[in-house]
């Protein structure tokens, strides 16, 4: 099993590729692959057929997935880009921590 850095939900900010600088939520990770889906980032087209009677097919646009190592969370306190590191809390439980500015993340 792969780990990610990033969790669902987190903020992220895309280091390079043609979506360079953009940030967006995480809605989903695949730790198997090693991607993480963000929203508004990597946006294609994809051509989808109609199901159903009465049903429209036709042109829709939808986020596709980015490799884990191509982003980097933003931390809330210091709304900058940072690596995370980990460490000790409250009732002995793991939390990472921003490293330029210390802040705790849930």
């Amino acid at each position: 099993m792969n780990k990610v850095h990033v969790k669902t939900g987190d903020t992220v900010v895309v280091l390079n590729g043609k979506n360079r600088g953009k940030q967006g939520k995480v809605m989903q990770v695949a730790p198997a692959e090693g991607k993480v889906i963000v929203e508004g980032v990597n946006v294609v087209t994809k051509h989808v057929k109609p199901r159903k009677m009465g049903e429209a097919g036709g042109l829709v646009k939808a986020e596709s997935a980015l490799y884990a190592d191509k982003v980097q969370l933003v931390c809330p306190k210091c709304n900058k880009p940072t690596r995370v590191g980990h460490a000790v809390g409250k009732d002995n439980k793991k939390m990472r921590v921003c490293k330029k500015c210390g802040a705790q993340f849930e």
